[in-house]
């Protein structure tokens, strides 16, 4: 079975469904950010939801991707990324 690919950036992108990791107060959370230009007139405003579990976003960022046909990216400094999500990659500058 082939593995996911997931590329790292270091800030919401426009182009794509952003899944943002961090941890602090002794919890890991993830969120999601979506931009309304990106969802083809599913949001009218662009979408950031309220932090949740790591899992629990990375879940809803790839139900909202295959929803709208859309890429994610992943924003993680601290590196939060979990292995069985896939690969999470950066592209070359």
């Amino acid at each position: 079975m082939a593995t996911n690919r997931f590329e790292q950036v270091d800030e919401p992108q426009d182009d794509a469904i952003t899944l943002s990791l961090s941890a602090g107060d002794g919890e890991t959370r993830g969120r999601i950010s979506c931009p309304a230009d990106l969802a083809g007139g599913h949001l009218v405003n662009d979408f950031v939801s309220d932090p949740m579990p790591p899992v629990e976003a990375f879940r809803a960022a790839v139900r909202l991707a295959n929803e709208i046909r859309a890429p994610i990216v992943v924003e993680d400094p601290q590196g939060l990324w979990q292995d069985e999500w896939g690969v999470l990659y950066r592209e070359a500058d």
